[in-house]
Order: C-alpha cells, then structure tokens, then sequence
C-alpha cells in the first residue's frame, strides 16, 4: 500500500489465498495501485485482460480444496478421539509434562501447586483470593509469569484430567474458512475417558469442588431467580461471611446481607433480609426482623454448645443420615441395570447388520436404524456414567462424618467465640422467622431455634 512493491510473484492461486472473496479483494486493492500479481503455475497476470475471471474461477477452486482439507482434519481428529488418544499442550498445563512415548507424567512441584488450588477452593477461599495467595507468595504460573489471572485457576478447577479423566472435544470449528472455535455445547460428539493418566487429585475431591462451584454460582440469587436461571447465571462470590452463604429469610427466601450502622459516631453489625435492604418500604418482606451481628453470633454459639453436650446423639444422627442415602447406591446394581440395556442394544445392532449382509446391500431405513441404536446406546452410557458419578460424590459424605468427629473431639466444651469455620462445617442453614427467632440446620439433621434480640 506504500508502493514499495512493483510485483507480486506466487506459485498458485491457492497460495495466495483459499477464499474467492479474499482473493478478489486483495487483487483489486493492488490493481488499484498498478501492482501485478503473477500466478507461475496457473500463467496469470492480474493485470492482463480477463485475469480477474480466470482468478475467480481458480480462487473458487482453491475455497473447495480448503474445504476438502478441513473436512479430512476433522475426520482425522474424530477418529483420533474414538480411539481415546487424548492430546494435551503440557507447555501451557500446570502439573503436567510428557514422557518420551507421549504420556502425561506429574510434575511434583507444579502438581503442589494444584492441589493447594483444590484445597482452598472448597476450604472456602475465593478465586480472586486464591490468586492473591499465589502472588503473595511469589509462586509463578506454568507460561513463567508472576501473576496470577482468575479466569486461568477458573479454568483449572474444572479441568477433568487432574483426577486421571479426559473429556475430548471440547471445542469445535464453526468455520474452515475463519477457523473460528466456539465451545462445544452439543454440536459435536464429545468422548469422555476414564483413567487414561496418574491423577494430581482424587475424583472425590474434584466432584466436591464441582458442586461447590455450582452452589457459589447461584448463591447470591434469590429462590425464584435461582430456579429460572439455573446453570445460566453467575454472581459474586466472597468468602469472607460466612454466614451469606447460609442464612435466609424464612418469609421471602432471600438472602440475609450485613451492613454497618453508623450510631452518634458508633458503628455497629448488623444482618439484614436482602429484599428489605434493596427495597425498602417497598419490599414485599414485611416481618423479617434486623439483627445485631454480636447478638446474631451468641444465638449460633449457643445451639453449638448446645450439641456438643451430646455429641454422641448428633455424630450417630447424622451418620445414619448418610448412610441413609448411599444405602440406596450401589454402583454394582447400576454398572448391571445399564450394562444389560447397552447389550440388548448392541445384539440389535449385531442382528440389523447381518440382516443387510445377507441382501449384499443397505436398505434405505439402515442409516436411520443404525444411528437410532447408537445414540440409545451412547445415552445410555452418560446416564451410567452421572450415576456413577453420584455415588461418588455420596461418598464424600462418609469423610464429613469422619471430620466432624475430628472438630468435635478438638471442641472446648462451652466454647463462646464465633468461629466461621466451625460454622461452615457444622451448620447446613440458618433461617431467620418473625420475632427475632432463628432456626438453625445442622450437617446432621438436628434443627435448634435460638432467639434473640432485633434492631430496628
């Protein structure tokens, strides 16, 4: 465009360019400044009469062998993805590198750093103070930079193949001529494979993290909201009150928010019904009481205390709770329930195949019949596999009998402080009822109503 080039020499049309609207484009802009562009190959000059409808006619050429070439590299990489060759850029995955045969081997010292991601996470710290912490601490990122982007440790906590899984196709190319890649939400056939590599985490403590995440996502949202929007909205997390995550309004279901009152110079806590908080006179919660936070902290001690004088009573509660639950599990009877409908369907496979075999052609309805067995088939191992997933994540529960054992056993009798974390540990919920009573939910499934005084 400075004129700097009096002539354009190329090879062929479909090296200068793979789309008829480029090619066009670019030899017209370069027209414009009387600079020539000479194919070898085909014996073009742009500059020559009728060079723009030969270059037309070729370029359209070129766009189709793009495209043959794009569909052959999707082809390829499907069938790389049916035979469960799972391919990682190790440069740029913290925890992990590759051996000389192309597996993926833990780095000790990266794979730390990941399980210190995971472990914070669901002890309660926020993403933003998790990459705080790693600044802090001068710990560098696996491209070699000090700082740490919360979209990268987003990104980490729901990466699969740091419990020994691999999901394949993630993404997909919407366009071979752009080669724009847009996440794969159903477009394409996705594999998901299991123990293809020695896990950093164990698949427990990844499902854990799973459902945090999903909890903290809705959290801040109230119950209508929550159910119109499920798995499409995300709020704010903080870890820093512990009870914003738990405590709600027993009149309207919205959460309870704190606020500092400012009193002849004083300044005060105090937990509010968040509706009431936005809306004021105008808020359809009319009873929701406002609650000194010293006040609020004694009433939630107390019922502690009030359990740890039979601890016996609420450990055994709330082991038969659980035991309950993962009773009505067994991944035997699922792996058989499935496993017997995926082999019915495939000796209906088998039996369409031999059928057609022995005509020595296709019938018409083949195809259809043939994709139908397959995607039941296919339905039926993710169905398999969620369940399975779920006993696992029941079985989490059996560490949290254990811990509580541990917290309670390392309980002061009669302890007054408030504590947050023995708080997120012990206590499910908390909702707040008229006449400044407080009904609290414990893990167990003991229920203490404590009241106490308001502030209006």
């Amino acid at each position: 465009m400075n004129e700097k080039i009096d002539l354009v020499l190329t090879k062929s049309v479909s090296r200068f360019a793979r789309n008829t609207v480029d090619a066009i484009q670019n030899i017209r802009k370069l027209k414009e400044k009387n600079i020539p562009i000479i194919f070898e190959k085909e014996g073009i000059n742009t500059m020559e009469s009728g060079g723009e409808l030969l270059i037309t006619i070729l370029s359209s050429q070129a766009q189709e062998e793009s495209r043959n070439i794009s569909e052959n590299t999707r082809w390829g990489i499907t069938r790389r993805f049916e035979s469960g060759n799972v391919r990682v850029n190790y440069k740029r995955f913290m925890g992990y590198t590759k051996d000389k045969n192309g597996n993926l081997v833990i780095v000790p010292e990266e794979a730390e750093i990941v399980k210190r991601i995971f472990k914070e996470y669901l002890d309660g710290s926020s993403i933003g103070q998790i990459a705080k912490g790693l600044d802090r601490d001068h710990i560098l990122t696996k491209t070699g930079k000090d700082h740490w982007n919360v979209g990268t440790i987003e990104r980490m906590l729901s990466q699969e193949k740091y419990m020994g899984d691999a999901l394949l196709q993630k993404t997909y190319t919407t366009d071979f001529l752009t080669k724009k890649k847009v996440k794969n939400d159903g477009f394409a056939r996705q594999y998901y494979i299991e123990n293809d590599h020695e896990p950093i985490i164990t698949k427990e403590l990844f499902m854990a993290v799973q459902a945090e995440k999903k909890r903290r996502t809705t959290m801040n949202k109230s119950a209508v909201t929550r159910k119109k929007n499920a798995g499409t909205t995300k709020s704010k997390y903080s870890s820093k009150y512990v009870l914003s995550d738990i405590m709600v309004c027993a009149e309207c279901g919205h959460k309870y928010r704190r606020q500092v009152w400012s009193k002849y110079g004083e300044k005060s806590a105090v937990w509010r019904c968040e509706d009431r908080l936005k809306l004021g006179k105008n808020s359809s919660c009319l009873y929701s009481p406002t609650l000194k936070e010293d006040d609020l902290h004694k009433a939630i001690m107390k019922a502690i205390n009030s359990i740890i004088d039979n601890k016996e009573d609420f450990v055994s509660r709330f082991r038969n709770n659980v035991i309950d639950v993962i009773s009505n599990y067994t991944e035997e009877s699922y792996i058989k329930q499935y496993d017997e409908q995926i082999n019915i369907l495939q000796n209906q496979i088998l039996n369409l195949i031999e059928c057609n075999a022995r005509y020595g052609a296709v019938s018409k309805n083949y195809d259809n019949e043939y994709k139908l067995l397959h995607d039941k088939i296919e339905s039926l191992k993710r169905a398999k596999q969620a369940n399975i997933n779920e006993i696992k994540s029941n079985h989490i529960c059996e560490e949290k009998i254990d811990k509580a054992n541990v917290i309670l056993d390392n309980i002061n009798p009669k302890l007054l402080t408030f504590d947050q974390e023995l708080v997120k540990r012990l206590i499910e919920s908390i909702k707040v009822k008229r006449n400044n009573e407080i009904e609290i939910r414990f893990y167990s499934g003991i229920v203490v109503n404590e009241k106490l005084n308001s502030e209006e």
